[in-house]
Order: structure tokens, then sequence, then C-alpha cells
């Protein structure tokens, strides 16, 4: 347990932060899975208004820290990948 009284604030931030990262990741989250759900019916035109409202929150996740920079451009290209191959 910490002693100090910084120690305990850091603990107090820590808990804040991962509280707000857990928020990030599970929005995140959601819209990958609203995309993969498009791209499993097989409908283009969802998949593809899918892909763009979950874009800009892979890229904001990685801005944030939650992911990695290239974890979230690998994610976006291999949906925009996926979504082009739909005929």
């Amino acid at each position: 347990m910490a002693n100090t009284t910084s120690a305990k604030k850091a603990i107090r931030k820590i808990a804040a932060r991962t509280e707000v990262n857990k928020d990030r990741r599970s929005r995140m989250r959601t819209f990958v899975r609203k995309v993969e759900e498009a791209l499993a019916s097989g409908d283009k035109k969802a998949a593809e208004l899918a892909l763009r409202a979950a874009q800009p929150e892979i890229m904001r996740a990685a801005q944030k820290g939650v992911i990695h920079k290239n974890t979230a451009s690998r994610k976006v290209s291999r949906f925009a990948q996926r979504v082009k191959a739909l005929a």
C-alpha cells in the first residue's frame, strides 16, 4: 500500500485514467463490431457506412494512447480491404 501523499495521489490518477481508457476502448470496440456485423451480412453499403464511422474512433483511440498507432492503421487498412472485396 502507498505511504506517501504523492503515491496515494498517483493511485487516484491511475484509477481515473483507467476508467477513461476503458470507456474509450469499449467505444472503439463497439464501432469495430458494427463493421464486422456489416461485413458478415454482406451489405456493402452498410459496411462502407460502418467503416466511415469506425475509422475516426479507431484513430482517436490510437491518438489517446489506448491502442498503438500501427495497430489502428492495420485495423483500418484490413477493414477497408474487406469492404472493397465485397461484390
